[in-house]
């Protein structure tokens, strides 16, 4: 691909990369989410989802989305014109979820027609994938170099937490995904919780997130509780937590009356794969082992949960 490429992202991860490969003179286009780095965010918007999220709650949304998958066959709409306006010569995907973003079958229906345009699809299932789609971008870009400076440098920060933190007593941690239905973690994200010293009580990695009962979870009690709706920002997530407030309250006793049960900002920390799970990993470390490391400078990521937020949800809505 030449070094001159017009990029488009419809995947939020990628238009992190792509920044972060130093390319963002050379994104013309991006999706309805993409919100980071703020730079950016004056582009052409080239998706849409086929209803408003906007004040709903997770069982509102969820509702919503199973029925957009049955009456239309997908989450989100491409506009095919404006993207064939801006003449890309690659655009970005993915096939993880076909949920969480634009799929990789929906893009290249919107391209088919342009010509020499590549679709390039970022699969990454773990933290090892996610290394590996900064180098899958940035040789797609035609800037190899950069992607193999860009992936060690993340890889080293990751290797630093991890000697940190060798020998650690682990908390136990339960993190949800989704609250209605509960979600536990799956992808990269119960690799995230390992490497920063926790003991993640329900997930798989590289596998799908899925969904439990809240009795399922009540016979849990972790040391730590992760509230971490995907692709919510923490002002959300803190008031998704305060909407099923009495059920969390039931999950996690001990978590809350220890103060180690937390909202995050799941966009810019976990929900992507893109540079930035690196300092979701750091983050995670200083919340669960602070005497190791200091949270001071993620506090703007993370936030408390306690009875005065928890008490009296129900989850309705």
């Amino acid at each position: 691909m030449s070094g001159a490429a017009r990029i488009v992202s419809l995947l939020p991860g990628a238009t992190e990369i792509v920044c972060a490969l130093g390319l963002s003179d050379r994104l013309v286009g991006i999706s309805h989410s993409c919100d980071a780095p703020a730079a950016v965010r004056d582009r052409p918007r080239l998706t849409r989802p086929r209803f408003s999220p906007a004040g709903r709650s997770s069982g509102a949304i969820d509702a919503a989305v199973r029925h957009a998958l049955r009456a239309f066959g997908g989450v989100y709409e491409v506009d095919a014109g404006r993207l064939a306006a801006l003449r890309p010569d690659l655009v970005f995907t993915q096939g993880v979820c076909q949920v969480c973003a634009v799929p990789v079958r929906d893009a290249e229906r919107a391209a088919a027609a342009l010509p020499g345009v590549a679709v390039v699809s970022l699969d990454a299932h773990d933290l090892e994938a996610v290394l590996d789609t900064v180098r899958t971008v940035a040789r797609a870009a035609g800037v190899p170099r950069r992607g193999d400076t860009l992936a060690r440098t993340l890889r080293r920060r990751l290797d630093r937490v991890r000697a940190e933190l060798h020998g650690v007593s682990r908390p136990r941690v339960l993190a949800l995904e989704w609250l209605d239905p509960p979600f536990v973690p799956g992808h990269w994200v119960p690799e995230m919780i390992t490497l920063a010293g926790g003991d993640v009580l329900r997930g798989r990695a590289a596998h799908p997130s899925f969904a439990v009962s809240w009795d399922e979870l009540e016979v849990l009690d972790p040391d730590v509780l992760l509230v971490m709706p995907c692709g919510f920002d923490l002002a959300r997530a803190r008031a998704e937590a305060r909407r099923y407030g009495s059920r969390l309250a039931r999950v996690a006793p001990r978590a809350i009356r220890a103060g180690r049960a937390y909202a995050l900002d799941a966009s810019a920390l976990t929900s992507r794969p893109g540079p930035r799970v690196v300092e979701g990993v750091e983050l995670l470390a200083a919340l669960f082992h602070p005497d190791r490391r200091s949270a001071r400078r993620h506090d703007h990521r993370a936030y408390i949960l306690g009875n005065s937020d928890l008490d009296g949800g129900d989850g309705a809505g």
